[in-house]
């Protein structure tokens, strides 16, 4: 009997894989407190970014099959 391999739902929510491969997420500090941060610091971190490749191995383990559910 084949097992398949059980996907991590809260590691879906939180990154995502682009077309060529790359997982992106969101920045974090951005729940509260955003009037004292300034202007740029707040567009800043509206935007995603790449996961370091120091993640990439661990975060590709809880995803086996892709985070494109």
């Amino acid at each position: 009997m084949k097992v398949k391999m059980k996907t991590r739902k809260s590691a879906v929510k939180r990154f995502h894989e682009t077309a060529t491969g790359k997982l992106m997420h969101r920045h974090t500090r951005r729940a509260h407190s955003m009037i004292s941060k300034s202007g740029g610091q707040s567009r800043r971190l509206y935007a995603e970014s790449q996961l370091y490749k120091g993640k990439e191995k661990a975060v590709a383990q809880q995803l086996p099959y892709g985070s494109n559910y």
